[in-house]
């Protein structure tokens, strides 16, 4: 059985790991960057907020909202999902997927993770312990649920009739849309040591893009699951286990027949989505996922370092390096807006055309983790703690 050791990643990895033999005794010290200080320009209203359980707590977990038809769709780590008006945020209704529900004293976690993906009248959502969830839209009655390869801690991805999963242990398995029934799984290889973190897929011309813990990209034909070309975009190199991470986490991004990802300490990359060639390369890494927009790629880099960059080289149009070490969240576009989150509850808005800072907004004590989301008109964002947060300019 392999032996398979996860990691934070940002300064929360560094304090962890800090001291120990396996990475040469040295102790290692990040700090976080102060504040910046932002004269707003605007100061985007708060339209509503309201608790959704316990969040994630002190987990290492990338649980989000999703938004359809005017609702969204939001969960806690221990179980609870709910449907939430996205006018005002009153709850329409509310499930409990921990085991032995309604008997407090004896509650187990369902351990969610994955997710929360929504597609026509299901939504989906995987745990820890390797269970994947359909649920109805319209109550949240389970439709079904199905036991993956591993963790499923990436998000699911709908295509095709299949939900596709990337599971902790490398395999990225084909769940049949109706039933939940395994299609298919593919082996995607992965190393010993890796961060917490798998990327999702994404899909175009009926296959499947997603990166790997071992530096590489492959695609995966929808309909059989058969590799089509795998492309290697990280190299490990360096002194310690932590400079030799490799992993992509991200979830490419597809335009135009070109593929973008990113690899943790390794390239920002374009590659040809029908052979995988690399068609440019820059040596910048993440695991926060990428926004393009026109002739523009956003994104976060591994120091926290937000950057705009053009899509013909991955040329640097500008930085923001205020938030070093913040533990930033991906990026999303709002409103003309540049907007990240970051570890101490505050979201920083940034103009999209030199990086400024045009607003700043304490929005939880507990942190944000996740990427907000657009929903519509409003900017949707879920706290480490378990609120959801409702915004609009």
């Amino acid at each position: 059985m392999q032996l398979r050791k996860t990691l934070l990643v940002g300064w929360v990895s560094v304090a962890l790991l800090s001291g120990c033999s396996l990475f040469g005794g040295e102790e290692d010290v990040v700090k976080m960057s102060p504040l910046p200080k932002v004269e707003n320009q605007f100061t985007p209203t708060e339209v509503w907020s309201t608790s959704v359980g316990d969040g994630v707590g002190q987990y290492y977990s990338h649980l989000h909202p999703a938004w359809q038809d005017n609702t969204i769709y939001a969960a806690d780590r221990f179980g609870i999902v709910k449907a939430l008006d996205a006018s005002n945020g009153k709850e329409k209704w509310k499930v409990d997927l921990s085991e032995n529900p309604g008997f407090f004293s004896s509650n187990i976690s369902a351990e969610l993770s994955g997710g929360v993906t929504v597609d026509g009248s299901n939504l989906y959502i995987g745990s820890e312990k390797a269970v994947v969830y359909s649920l109805n839209t319209a109550d949240g009655k389970l439709a079904w649920k199905t036991t993956v390869a591993g963790e499923a801690i990436s998000r699911p991805v709908v295509s095709g009739g299949l939900i596709l999963i990337h599971t902790s242990n490398g395999i990225l398995q084909a769940l049949n849309q109706k039933d939940g029934s395994i299609a298919w799984s593919a082996n995607l290889d992965m190393p010993t040591l890796s961060l917490r973190g798998e990327s999702a897929p994404a899909v175009a011309f009926g296959a499947a893009i997603v990166g790997g813990d071992n530096g590489r990209v492959s695609a995966v034909l929808l309909k059989e699951g058969q590799m089509i070309w795998q492309q290697r975009i990280s190299e490990p190199s360096g002194a310690t286990e932590i400079d030799r991470l490799s992993d992509i986490d991200t979830t490419p991004v597809i335009v135009n027949g070109v593929v973008y990802t990113v690899a943790y300490n390794g390239n920002l990359v374009a590659m040809d989505l029908r052979s995988g060639q690399i068609m440019w390369k820059r040596d910048v890494g993440s695991v926060n996922n990428i926004v393009i927009d026109g002739d523009r790629i956003y994104m976060v880099d591994q120091n926290d370092r937000v950057m705009a960059l053009n899509t013909q080289g991955g040329v640097t149009i500008w930085t923001q390096s205020a938030l070093l070490h913040r533990l930033v969240t991906a990026p999303v576009l709002y409103n003309g807006y540049l907007v990240v989150g970051d570890a101490e509850g505050y979201l920083h808005w940034m103009n999209t055309n030199d990086g400024r800072f045009v607003a700043q907004q304490k929005v939880d004590s507990s942190g944000l983790l996740s990427a907000p989301i657009v929903a519509s008109d409003k900017l949707v964002v879920q706290a480490k703690g378990g609120e959801v947060y409702s915004f609009q300019r």
